[in-house]
């Protein structure tokens, strides 16, 4: 029984291990070197934000959406919208 945790462990961390080359893959024929590096530092301090950025990035690559790749500037604007989106207020009111 434990021998099939590991493997469904060792596989999972495969997959996972796949899915983040795949992502870096996209991430630089998507993206300038500058915007790498900005996403990079962004990683460093927000991962979670980094994180929706590049799902968000691979999306649009998918879906054919990017002609051509991205500069630090475009990034820098494709993040204001994306930080912009999650800017709300939950009011709760008491009765």
């Amino acid at each position: 029984m434990d021998n099939e945790a590991d493997e469904t462990a060792d596989m999972a961390i495969e997959q996972m291990a796949q899915v983040e080359a795949i992502k870096k893959a996209i991430m630089q024929k998507v993206l300038t070197k500058e915007a790498r590096e900005r996403l990079n530092r962004l990683r460093l301090v927000k991962p979670e934000i980094a994180a929706q950025l590049e799902l968000y990035l691979v999306q649009l690559y998918q879906a054919g959406k990017l002609a051509a790749q991205l500069s630090d500037e475009q990034l820098k604007s494709v993040l204001e919208m994306l930080l912009s989106e999650k800017k709300f207020k939950i009011v709760r009111h008491e009765k």
